[in-house]
C-alpha cells in the first residue's frame, strides 16, 4: 500500500483498530504474496542495517518495530533503530544518522510519503525496503498489505457461510468504508464484494449494497444504528468494514436495539481488541489478518538478501488469512475471554 498524506494511513493500512487516519495512495495490488521467513542465525553477521519506524506509540507501529528488532537480533545484524514518530523531519534525521553510521541497507516506515524524496537524498545510497508506504525514488523493494486480496478472503468467507446456512440469501450488504482513503478503500471494500460473489454468484449483491462512510468506531455506531431503521424485520444483514472497529461499532449499535442476531459481519485486521469478539460471537464470521508482529520476517531477511546482492521481488505482499473462531488460536495467543 502506498501512502500520500498523513490523514489516511492508519485507517487503511492494516485496518489498524485506531481512529487516527493518515492519508495515502496505494501500490497496485498485483504482486504475488510472499511467505514469512524467520531470520537465519548469523545471516546478518557483520552487517549494519537501519529502521525508520512509524511510531512506537501506535500499536501497529510498535508491533512492526518489535518484529524488526527480533529478526535483526536473530540474524546477528547490527540494527540502528530510529522511531520517526509520524514526523517527516525526524525521519529525515534518521536517514542522516544512517549515512553517518554507514548502514548497508534500511527499512523505511516513514508515514509522510511527500517527504520521501528528501529522506532518500539525505540517506545513504543503499538498498531500501519501504513498509506499507511507498518511498520514492530510493526504494529497492516494497512490502506491505495486499488490499484487494485482504478484502477478497473475508468476502469469500462470508460467501461460504451464507451459501451453507442461507443458500446465499441475504437482505442487505452494508459496507462500512472510509471514503477518505481513496484507492485503499476501493481495493479492500471491492475485494469483499468480489470474494462474496465468487461464491454466491456475480451480481448477486446488486442494489442490496449500501456504502457508509464509517471507518471509525464512533461513526460506525451512529451510522449503522440509522441503517438498521431502514431494515425493519430483516434478519440476514451482512456488514463488512474497512477495519475491525467498523464491525465492532455495528454490533454495538445492533445490540443496543436488540438486533445483534440479525447481522453477520467481517472485518479487517484481526486486531487484539477483536479477538474475543471473533472467538465468542457466532455472527462475526471472520477478520483478515495482517500480522504486523511478523513484518520483520519479511523485511529483515529480504533486506539482507539485497545487501548481499541477491535478486529480490520488488513487491513483497503479505499473505492474508481470514481469521475465525475455528482458527484464531492457531494464529494468535488469545488470552482467556469473558
Amino acid at each position: 500500500m502506498k501512502i500520500t498524506s498523513k490523514k489516511v494511513f492508519l485507517g487503511a493500512v492494516a485496518a489498524f483498530a485506531t481512529a487516527i487516519m493518515l492519508g495515502t495512495s496505494v501500490m497496485p495490488a498485483t504482486a504475488a504474496d510472499v511467505d514469512f521467513r524467520k531470520a537465519k542465525k548469523g545471516y546478518g553477521k557483520g552487517i549494519t542495517i537501519g529502521y525508520i519506524g512509524l511510531d512506537d506509540a501506535i500499536g501497529f507501529g510498535k508491533d512492526v518495530g518489535d518484529s524488526v528488532r527480533r529478526e535483526a537480533k536473530k540474524a546477528g545484524a547490527k540494527l540502528i533503530y530510529c522511531d520517526a514518530k509520524l514526523s517527516a523531519a525526524t525521519a529525515l534525521n534518521c536517514a542522516k544518522t544512517f549515512k553517518l553510521k554507514k548502514v548497508q541497507g534500511y527499512l523505511n516506515f516513514n508515514a509522510v510519503s511527500d517527504a520521501a524524496a528528501s529522506i532518500c537524498k539525505a540517506g545513504p545510497k543503499v538498498p531500501v525496503i519501504s513498509i506499507d508506504i511507498e518511498q520514492d525514488p530510493c526504494q529497492t523493494a516494497f512490502m506491505g498489505a495486499n488490499n484487494s486480496k485482504a478484502g477478497f478472503v473475508a468476502g469469500e468467507a462470508l460467501g461460504n457461510f451464507f451459501k451453507t446456512k442461507f443458500k446465499c440469501e441475504f437482505d442487505a450488504f452494508i459496507s462500512m468504508e472510509d471514503f477518505g482513503v481513496g484507492l485503499v478503500n476501493e481495493a479492500r471494500m471491492g475485494g469483499y464484494r468480489s470474494g462474496f460473489e465468487s461464491v454466491c454468484g456475480a451480481g448477486i449483491i446488486g442494489d442490496k449494497l449500501k456504502k457508509l462512510d464509517a471507518g471509525r468506531l464512533d461513526l460506525a455506531l451512529d451510522k449503522f444504528k440509522d441503517a438498521l431503521t431502514t431494515l425493519p424485520g430483516k434478519d440476514k444483514i451482512i456488514v463488512v468494514a474497512i477495519n475491525d472497529e467498523g464491525v465492532q461499532g455495528s454490533f454495538a449499535a445492533a445490540r443496543a436495539v436488540g438486533r445483534e442476531k440479525d447481522i453477520y459481519g467481517a472485518g479487517q485486521g484481526a486486531s487484539a481488541s477483536a479477538w474475543c469478539d471473533i472467538k465468542n460471537n457466532p455472527n462475526w464470521i471472520g477478520s483478515t489478518a495482517y500480522y504486523p508482529e511478523r513484518y520483520g520476517e519479511i523485511g529483515v531477511p529480504y533486506l539482507l538478501d539485497q545487501i548481499k546482492g541477491k535478486k529480490v521481488p520488488f513487491q513483497l505482499k503479505i499473505k492474508h488469512v481470514s481469521i475465525n473462531a475455528a482458527n484464531i488460536d492457531q494464529n494468535f495467543k488469545v488470552p482467556a475471554c469473558k
